[in-house]
């Protein structure tokens, strides 16, 4: 079982598996020659995004860990999530791009042809750093845009459809769906810096709090009872 990852030079990805109650570090290079920006596991596979556009499955059981890739982002990759059955990836970038992936669709790790991707889409405005799997519908997706965006869009997996697009006001940073109930909470950072409650499917403002001074970039949701810190 793999605790934490590090990114600490840029290119290089640091993983430390939990040995019984030893820890043990193991560095993934020389498949990235730029900066690595995002990352998203599915299973016992680490994938990881460049500022180049290059996105890389790495496998950390074995010493050749670089066994697929997928090409298709123009500038750096900053958004990864994988759905829940570990069949789709999606991916964002500051090219404003949102691709879905099968993984069934990656190339191999030395690759250097384009990826063919399941969707590829195009309707923000702004780099897409956001993502967030439906844990209630499987081919749900929503994302969030930058601040030249402001938006959350909600796609059909399936169709590659637009479902809905809400105009949040604010830079958003990040998403949680709520586990229990069809609700989603955002957060924000320019121009208002807020975090809000939505109800899914008409995307009515059930609440709105404020009080950060700064973007709130990061939220976690507990395991048991489902609230979001």
């Amino acid at each position: 079982m793999v605790m934490g990852l590090l990114s600490p030079r840029g290119s290089q990805i640091t993983t430390t598996p939990v040995a019984g109650d030893r820890f043990q570090r193991r560095t993934l290079q020389g498949v990235h020659e730029s900066r690595v920006g995002s990352l998203a596991w599915n299973n016992n596979i680490l994938t990881a995004g460049d500022m180049d556009g290059k996105i890389v499955n790495n496998d950390t059981r074995i010493r050749n860990h670089a066994v697929q890739t997928y090409h298709g982002h123009e500038r750096e990759v900053c958004g990864l999530k994988w759905s829940a059955s570990g069949q789709k990836l999606a991916s964002g970038g500051n090219d404003n791009l949102l691709h879905i992936w099968d993984v069934s669709m990656a190339s191999s790790a030395h690759s250097t042809g384009r990826t063919q991707w399941l969707h590829r889409l195009d309707d923000h405005l702004a780099a897409v750093k956001v993502l967030a799997w439906c844990p209630f519908q499987s081919n749900l997706l929503a994302s969030g845009g930058g601040v030249g965006d402001r938006c959350i869009k909600f796609w059909n997996t399936h169709t590659g459809a637009c479902l809905n697009s809400v105009n949040t006001g604010s830079q958003v940073c990040a998403l949680l769906w709520n586990k229990n109930d069809r609700e989603l909470l955002s957060s924000h950072g320019f121009t208002q810096n807020q975090l809000a409650l939505w109800k899914y499917l008409s995307m009515v403002k059930m609440a709105e709090l404020n009080g950060h001074t700064y973007p709130v970039l990061y939220m976690a949701q507990e395991i048991q009872p489902a609230s979001a810190l």
